[in-house]
C-alpha cells in the first residue's frame, strides 16, 4: 500500500492539500501507518512505537493571502474557520535559514483544527499559515516550497514522554532507516518536537516524521539535534576511515544471504553460532566474527541462545572443573554467542516476498567488481564493466542463463516501487475501457510489472517484448501468477516494439541509454502508439535542488556498469518532445521513482479520448 500526497499540479492548490490531508488523517491509523513509514519495522520495536506513540496529526504549510482567505480555504474543506492560532517559532527558523530571510519577516502561524479518526479518535491537521500577500516578495519562497512540500510532515504523539522513554523511540527510528533533521522547542505550547526525514523506500509520499512530546526536553532535542552533525564532529580521518570501509557491509551482507543464514535464523528466537555453522557448512569462530560485524549494520541483533547440549567426557570430572568466569567463557567460545534476525536480515531470505537476495548477491558480485573499473569510467566516459568483463553488460549477461535470471530477480527485488501503478489514472482508464486494452511492456524483463498490472485488472491484457533469454522467464512467471492467458510474448529488441496497445509501459529502460538511444527508442513507442494511446516511463529522477536521492547514486551505477544516467523531469520531457511526444506529467514512487506520463504530440485530450 502506498499513500500519496495529491498530484504535483494539484500542490499549488493549497486548498487540495488541505483536503487530502484531513481525508490522510481520517483513514489511518498509528498500527498500519508506522510499517509503512519505516519499511522492515516489526516486532518488539514496532510494539514499542505503537504503544508509546499515536498518530496525532498531518501537517502542511500553506500561503494564504491574509487571514480572510485563510478562512475560506478551512471551510472548503470542512475544516473549523474558528481554530485559535498563535506563532510557530520551528517552522519560522527553517524557512529563515532555508530561503536566508530574517526570521522577523516571516509570520507563520500555527492551527490545528480537529479531525476524527477512522475509529473516532481526536486528531487534527497542523496547518502552518505563512501569509503572502499578493505581489509580495514573499511570493517566490511560496512557490519553491509549494513544489518541494519540505514541511509536510505525519506527527506522532508521545505518551507519558519521560526522558529515557523518548531516547529510546528516536534510537528505534534512527535503527529503521529514519534520519534526524532538525526539531525545537515551542515555549508557546511548552512542547518539544524531534523531525526525522523517512528512509527512501518508506511508501508513503509524506517524507517527514515528527515526534511531539510535551513538555521541555533540553537533553534530547540537544541530542537529537546533534545527531546529523556527529560525523561532521569526528576527526577527519575517522570519518573517512567509515567511508572506506563501506565495501565491507556491501561483501558481509553479501556473505549473510550467499550463506542463506538468514534462511536458517528466526526474528524472534536466537541460535546460537555453532547451530548456525553447523546448518551453513560455515567455521564457527569466523561466522561469530561476520555475525558481530551483521550486528552493528542491523541485520542480526545479539540475544541469548540455548547452549548446544555437550556429553561429558568419561577422562574428567566435570563436577570437579574449575569454574570459568563469563569474560573468559565468551572469549573462549565465539560459537556459543546467540543472534537472532532483524527485519532487515529477513529481507535477504530466499522466500520472503519482496526479498532483496538476488540484489545482494548481484550489488556483491558481478556489480562489485565492475566498480573497480570506476576510474576508468570517469577518465574515458565509457563503462567500467566493459573494461573489467570484456563485453557489455548485456551481452555478458546473455551468455550466462544463471547470471542472466540472478540478473532478472534483482531487478524485481526492487518491485515495491510498482505497488501504485496499478492505481495510475492512466491504468485505470484502460481497465475501465468497454473493449479489452492491452498494455505493452517494452524491455519488460521478467513479467514483474506486467503481472501485477494484470493480476490487478482482470480485464486487461498485455504483450510482453524482450530479448529471447528473457521471454521464457517471464512465460513462466505469468503462467504462475494466473494471467498468462492474457498475455502475448515478443522475442526482439526495441525496433520490435509492437504497434495497437493502449498503454506503453518503460520500466527502468531509458536510464540505461545516452540520450541518442534514448530519442531512438522513444520514436519506435511513438510510431507504434495508435493516436489514443499513453506512454507510462518509470525511472529515478535526478533532484533539482542537489538534495539527496537515490537517483543520484543510480546515476553513478549507471555511468559505471552501462554508460547510461539517470535525469531530471525536464531533460525527459526534452527526450519525449525530440521522439514526437510530449510529457503529461509526473508522480513520485516508492524508492524515490517516478512514473512520467507521456502522449503522441497530437493524441487528442486524455478524458475524452476512450468514450
Amino acid at each position: 500500500m502506498t499513500t500519496t500526497l495529491p498530484d504535483k499540479t494539484l500542490l499549488l492548490d493549497d486548498t487540495a492539500s488541505l483536503r487530502a490531508a484531513a481525508r490522510f488523517v481520517r483513514e489511518h491509523d498509528s498500527a498500519a501507518l508506522l510499517p509503512l513509514l519505516l519499511p522492515g519495522l516489526g516486532g518488539p520495536d514496532l510494539e514499542a512505537l505503537a504503544g508509546h506513540c499515536r498518530f496525532a496529526h498531518a501537517g502542511l504549510l500553506v500561503f494564504p493571502p491574509d487571514a480572510d482567505g485563510l478562512r475560506a480555504q478551512l471551510a472548503a474543506c470542512g475544516l473549523a474557520v474558528d481554530t485559535p492560532a498563535h506563532p510557530s517559532v520551528v517552522v519560522r527558523e527553517r524557512l529563515a535559514r532555508r530561503h536566508r530571510r530574517d526570521p522577523a519577516e516571516l509570520d507563520v502561524q500555527i492551527l490545528r483544527p480537529q479531525v476524527l479518526g477512522c475509529g473516532g479518535e481526536r486528531r487534527a491537521v497542523e496547518v502552518f499559515a505563512l501569509t503572502v500577500p499578493p505581489h509580495s516578495g514573499l511570493e517566490p519562497i511560496a512557490a519553491y516550497e509549494r513544489t518541494r512540500q519540505h514541511e509536510a510532515h505525519l506527527a506522532f504523539e508521545i505518551d507519558r514522554p519521560e526522558a529515557s522513554a523518548l531516547r529510546g523511540l528516536c534510537a528505534i527510528l534512527v535503527r529503521h532507516g529514519a534520519r534526524p533533521d532538525g526539531g525545537g522547542y515551542n515555549p508557546h505550547e511548552d512542547a518539544t518536537v524531534l523531525y526525522f526525514t523517512l528512509p527512501a523506500d518508506a511508501a508513503c509520499d509524506y517524507r517527514r516524521l515528527e515526534l511531539y512530546a510535551r513538555g521541555d526536553h533540553q537533553d534530547t532535542l540537544a541530542a537529537h539535534l546533534d545527531h546529523d552533525s556527529r560525523r561532521d564532529a569526528r576527526q577527519p580521518a575517522e570519518t573517512l576511515l567509515h567511508l572506506l570501509t563501506g565495501a565491507w557491509t556491501t561483501q558481509a551482507l553479501t556473505t549473510f544471504a550467499r550463506l542463506g543464514l538468514p534462511d536458517v535464523m528466526d526474528t524472534r528466537t536466537a541460535c546460537c553460532t555453532e547451530d548456525l555453522a553447523r546448518l551453513t557448512g560455515a567455521h564457527p569462530r569466523s561466522l561469530a566474527v561476520l555475525l558481530r560485524y551483521l550486528a552493528m549494520v542491523g541485520a542480526v541483533t545479539p540475544a541469548p541462545a540455548p547452549t548446544p547440549a555437550r556429553t561429558p567426557s568419561p577422562a574428567h570430572d566435570t563436577a570437579d572443573a574449575p569454574e570459568q568466569a563469563p569474560e573468559e567463557a565468551r572469549e573462549q567460545a565465539p560459537e556459543q554467542e546467540g543472534f537472532r534476525l532483524t527485519e532487515l536480515g529477513a529481507l535477504l531470505r530466499a522466500d520472503t516476498p519482496g526479498s532483496m537476495r538476488p540484489l545482494a548477491l548481484m550489488y556483491g558480485g558481478p556489480f562489485y567488481r565492475s566498480f573497480s573499473g570506476l576510474d576508468h569510467a570517469v577518465r574515458t566516459g565509457q563503462p567500467g564493466f566493459d573494461r573489467i568483463f570484456g563485453e557489455n553488460h548485456f551481452d555478458h549477461f546473455a551468455r550466462d542463463p544463471e547470471l542472466a535470471s540472478l540478473f532478472d530477480r534483482s531487478m524485481a527485488a526492487s518491485s515495491r516501487m510498482f505497488q501504485p501503478l496499478p492505481a495510475h489514472p492512466v491504468i485505470a482508464a484502460a481497465a475501465q475501457a468497454p473493449a479489452p486494452a492491452t498494455v505493452v511492456d517494452i524491455a519488460g524483463g521478467n513479467g514483474e510489472l506486467l503481472g501485477l498490472l494484470l493480476t490487478a485488472h482482470p480485464r486487461l491484457r498485455g504483450v510482453l517484448l524482450e530479448r529471447p533469454h528473457a521471454v521464457g522467464a517471464a512465460r513462466r512467471r505469468l503462467a504462475a501468477a494466473g494471467c498468462g492467458e492474457r498475455c502475448d510474448y515478443r522475442a526482439g529488441d526495441f525496433a520490435d516494439v509492437p504497434s495497437g496497445g493502449d498503454v506503453y509501459v518503460l520500466s527502468r529502460v531509458l536510464h540505461d541509454w545516452d540520450d541518442d538511444r534514448c530519442r531512438e527508442i522513444l520514436r519506435h513507442c511513438a510510431r507504434a502508439m495508435p493516436a489514443h494511446a499513453d506512454l507510462l516511463v518509470v525511472e529515478r529522477l535526478l533532484p533539482v535542488d542537489g538534495s539527496p536521492s537515490l537517483a543520484t547514486a543510480w546515476d553513478l551505477h549507471m555511468l559505471c556498469n552501462v554508460g547510461g544516467r539517470e535525469r531530471r523531469a525536464d531533460h525527459y520531457a526534452r527526450l519525449f518532445a525530440d521522439a514526437g511526444l510530449q510529457l503529461v506529467g509526473h508522480s513520485p514512487l516508492p524508492l524515490d521513482a517516478h512514473v512520467l506520463h507521456a502522449r503522441r504530440a497530437s493524441a487528442p485530450d486524455p478524458v475524452t479520448r476512450r468514450s
